[in-house]
């Protein structure tokens, strides 16, 4: 086993780690994380650690990307709206466990770069858009579940209309030192919102006026 594989399992299931599903583990250890990261930084692609992509923005820590995964209880035959593609690395691990993945992006370089390694590794069954996450994708809707991969000062409730009944959504809401990654569930025809832990997403770009 690759030394990068060993670190990277360490930090998904090691002390205080709790990941567990077999499919976001392999997943983990099979898409290569330094593709998403830039040159100067690929010496700390597997470090335990967020690291800066441009444009202000971040390829998430390796385990909160499995940790955000697995809160999703992702199934083979399961549509997924992600919000905010960044890198690409949140992506191309969805789409080792899903059917289709639908990602949207608002800043267009980083969502060409994207799309480009996501062609390179071959996750065909990925879907980008150039646009505003806060609208979601109504064309593609109902989805069986929605990931938010920044954070929004408020829970965007609206986006549950675009969630099947019994989809879910996992989202990092509030302001900056003061966020929490939460689960969205429908119980008996309401929605309910689980706060899982206290995190650092970066910010959700404002809502724009128009797709």
């Amino acid at each position: 086993m690759h030394i990068q594989e060993n670190r990277l399992r360490q930090q998904l299931t090691g002390k205080n780690r709790s990941i567990c599903n077999q499919k976001v583990l392999d997943a983990m250890l099979s898409v290569p994380r330094h593709l998403f990261v830039p040159l100067e930084s690929r010496q700390k692609a597997y470090d335990d650690c967020a690291l800066p992509i441009g444009h202000d923005q971040t390829i998430s820590q390796p385990y909160m990307v499995a940790l955000m995964s697995e809160a999703l209880s992702p199934e083979p035959h399961q549509r997924i709206l992600e919000i905010g593609t960044g890198s690409g690395y949140q992506t191309a691990i969805l789409s080792n466990l899903v059917g289709e993945v639908f990602s949207i992006e608002c800043v267009t370089p980083l969502l060409s770069r994207a799309e480009e390694t996501l062609n390179r590794l071959g996750c065909l069954n990925v879907h980008l858009r150039d646009g505003n996450g806060h609208l979601g994708w109504r064309d593609e809707a109902p989805f069986d579940g929605i990931l938010i991969s920044c954070a929004p000062e408020e829970i965007p409730w609206k986006l549950t209309e675009q969630l099947k009944p019994d989809g879910q959504m996992i989202v990092p809401a509030g302001v900056k030192k003061s966020q929490k990654l939460i689960r969205i569930y429908s119980r008996k025809g309401e929605w309910i919102k689980e706060d899982l832990l206290d995190v650092s997403f970066v910010p959700m770009v404002e809502e724009q006026t128009s797709a």
